[in-house]
């Protein structure tokens, strides 16, 4: 166990200059609660010389006991001589509002509230006080529930513009220094309640497992260091490996399932790259059993969607068809949801372009206000050079349209009336004759 004050600091510079980009003429907000470990990392910042903010949450979830925290953390912004910032949460209404757990809506109310302050600062980054037994419980919380190997290094240093510069000490070590610098914490009560998960593994699991192996805070420490590398080696191989079984077409990612296959640890492939996209480990094994599935079965994210098709998995994102965008047809640019230009022109001496990209319609025909949307069930298009309408699912059918495809091809639309299927063809009953004036030309930008 290190004693020594000094021999805290160097460690703990050596620790930010190999591991943390934090400027010495930085800024940097330091996450204070008042407690032992936030103490020492305010302390310990500002005697290496950074520029220290102190800022202060109160969840208002332990009555006087919040308020006591509160009235120590400013006393010891200014005992250490920083500035200090506070804000206070209605907690519990947030956590019911957004179906979270105390412990969730206070992860989401703090690192909001600290990204907000630094931003309004201008600091640098926001420093919190993970230290090392604090990575161990985060790993061993991570196995129980199950994960990969990212979930068993453990708490990184760096997060974003979040710092954790404690991170190569122990509680021990840090109370150490407390001592050493006549410094003074308080104790939150409920972290010597069992209630929470992370509280189990700190009082019951942790201390059931030293008795088998007395050091295991350093073993486990070790372990999380190790697979810090092979992760890295893993992530690579992943990397590398994505360019022989994801493409990209004009109807989403497509994930061609035999080259899939014949990868070794496809299904740790597959994983790795939906939970990219918002897919839980828990639907991990019904994509992977349906690979041998018929075309047709949809997994959802809360963005994205994942379709079995044919050959391939299509992922794109999830239907939007109940958004509608409508436009000007007097405006000469819009960019949503796809980028197009809106041009008039007289219809003497203009050409009309052969380009799916672009289409040309009798401007006085169409009304000043258009749409766009997805298509839905009973949606009749009549396309051009046909006298009749025709189902617009038909019409899908007839020229191949995969699932996936329809899902993401968009309409233009005037009233009930489709005028165009973007980028693919336009309908008869807008289009130039004779009697035509003046013309919309419409293109599809980049």
């Amino acid at each position: 166990m290190i004693d020594n004050r000094q021999d805290i600091l160097s460690r703990i510079r050596s620790y930010i200059d190999r591991h943390i980009p934090l400027s010495p003429t930085g800024q940097v907000l330091v996450g204070l609660s008042g407690g032992a470990d936030s103490v020492a990392l305010l302390s310990i910042l500002t005697v290496l010389g950074y520029r220290c903010v102190a800022c202060h949450c109160n969840f208002r979830l332990r009555g006087d006991e919040a308020m006591r925290d509160r009235d120590f953390a400013a006393a010891i912004a200014t005992q250490i001589g920083v500035p200090f910032y506070e804000t206070a949460f209605d907690t519990r209404e947030y956590a019911a509002t957004h179906k979270l757990s105390i412990e969730m809506a206070c992860r989401e109310l703090r690192y909001d509230w600290f990204e907000h302050t630094r931003r309004e600062l201008g600091a640098d980054f926001v420093a919190v006080a993970h230290h090392r037994d604090d990575s161990v419980e985060t790993m061993l919380l991570n196995l129980i529930r199950g994960t990969g190997i990212a979930g068993l290094t453990g708490i990184q240093p760096v997060n974003g513009k979040v710092i954790r510069p404690l991170l190569s000490l122990s509680r021990t070590e840090i109370e150490t220094y407390l001592v050493a610098e006549g410094l003074t914490f308080v104790v939150d009560s409920t972290n010597r309640e069992t209630l929470y998960t992370r509280n189990k593994i700190r009082l019951q699991l942790l201390p059931f497992l030293a008795e088998i192996n007395p050091s295991i805070y350093d073993a486990l420490t070790r372990t999380a260091d190790r697979l810090h590398d092979v992760e890295a080696i893993y992530r690579d191989a992943i990397d590398r490996s994505r360019t022989t079984f994801v493409s990209m077409a004009d109807d989403g990612l497509h994930i061609h399932i035999e080259a899939l296959r014949r990868l070794p640890g496809a299904r740790s492939q597959l994983f790795e790259l939906i939970r990219e996209y918002g897919f839980l480990p828990s639907q991990l094994d019904d994509i992977w059993y349906s690979l041998d599935a018929p075309s047709g079965r949809c997994f959802d994210a809360p963005q994205y969607r994942l379709l079995k098709d044919r050959t391939d998995f299509v992922l794109y994102l999830r239907d939007q068809s109940d958004v509608v965008y409508t436009i000007d047809a007097d405006v000469s640019e819009v960019s949503l949801p796809v980028h197009l230009s809106l041009s008039r022109h007289e219809k003497s001496g203009y050409t009309i372009p052969r380009s799916r990209m672009v289409v040309s319609f009798d401007a006085d025909a169409l009304p000043a206000l258009l749409t766009i949307r997805r298509w839905r069930e009973g949606d009749r298009f009549r396309p051009f050079g046909m006298k009749g309408s025709q189902k617009l699912s038909d019409y899908f059918n007839n020229h191949k349209y995969s699932l996936a495809r329809k899902q993401n091809t968009w309409l233009l639309c005037a009233g009930d009336e489709i005028v165009w299927i973007i980028g693919e063809r336009a309908s008869d009953r807008f289009k130039i004759t004779d009697d035509t004036l003046r013309v919309l030309r419409i293109e599809i930008l980049p």
